[in-house]
């Protein structure tokens, strides 16, 4: 017994420290600015592209999708801003502003990127064009995924008023479908802080290498945001101090947070792996293939 929890301690302490010793902090406000300012170019950019494609419900889907589990105090001024912002008329998909708004959401995407090397303890060795490419296919992966679902969302409704007619049994399917919106934000959280942990990073990590960090960072996110609701509600008084800036420092310092646990997150990933805990663990496919090899030879 004493064994694991020494080992839990010592994980902690070294995700802990190297979180702090290489400029942690720092690089969180680095992706809490970042995100901040790409916000706003990728949903111009994906509102566009997903007009091309027929997906007019976008807006309303990129809103309730990434500041739908926000607290209310920040989800409701951001989503009010996010459309008017997407209510301005654009003259079609391939347009300079448009193009350009593409560009500054891959920034966002490149400072997650810069922040995960250094929780990973790894060193970029590909080109800074390829590295610009693959941000940019982000972008378009994501507003991609954002114009599917919002189709789904307008065709749900749809099929399930054409369901109670004529295929009654799939009407209880299908309204659980229309009711899990909080369950599908988890799980694109979920696919993307997995994309992002195997690909955005340098180095090779297998799916089970990087699961612990990504589930702690969910499991973190989802009890930062209820602490942060109830902390502004009760005791906050950004307004009082900041005024009319009340939204956007409680905005940044939000987004701070969760840059924070991100690379928490990722920083015990890099612990894991330097201690080789998944490597040993019973569960650990390369165990059972060394297991294997070892009966064999006998």
């Amino acid at each position: 017994m004493k064994q694991p929890i020494r080992m839990i301690f010592r994980i902690a302490y070294d995700a802990f420290f190297h979180f702090s010793d290489d400029d942690g902090w720092a690089m969180a406000s680095h992706v809490a600015l970042s995100t901040l300012l790409a916000l706003f170019p990728f949903l111009i950019f994906g509102t566009a592209l997903a007009g091309f494609l027929g997906a007019d419900q976008f807006a309303d889907t990129a809103i309730n999708t990434i500041v739908g589990a926000w607290p209310e105090e920040i989800a409701e001024p951001v989503a009010n801003q996010i459309r008017q912002v997407l209510t301005v008329p654009r003259g079609g998909l391939l347009t300079v502003s448009v193009l350009a708004a593409a560009y500054f959401a891959s920034n966002g995407v490149e400072a997650v990127r810069l922040s995960l090397n250094r929780a990973y303890r790894v060193e970029e060795t590909r080109s800074w064009w390829w590295l610009r490419i693959r941000s940019l296919g982000f972008v378009f992966l994501a507003s991609i995924i954002f114009a599917f679902l919002s189709v789904m969302f307008v065709a749900v409704p749809i099929a399930l008023h054409f369901a109670e007619r004529w295929f009654p049994w799939l009407e209880q399917a299908l309204q659980a479908a229309s009711s899990a919106r909080l369950l599908g934000t988890f799980f694109i959280l979920l696919f993307g802080l997995v994309i992002a942990h195997l690909y955005l990073a340098a180095g090779k990590r297998r799916l089970v290498d990087v699961l612990p960090g990504v589930l702690l960072t969910l499991f973190l996110w989802s009890l930062f945001a209820s602490g942060f609701a109830y902390y502004l509600g009760s005791f906050a008084q950004y307004s009082a101090t900041y005024a009319g800036l009340a939204t956007p420092m409680i905005l940044l310092v939000f987004l701070y947070s969760i840059g924070v646990i991100l690379l928490l997150g990722a920083e015990v990933n890099a612990a894991l792996l330097k201690y080789n805990v998944i490597k040993h663990a019973p569960w650990s496919r390369h165990k059972t293939r060394e297991a294997r090899r070892s009966k064999s030879a006998e």
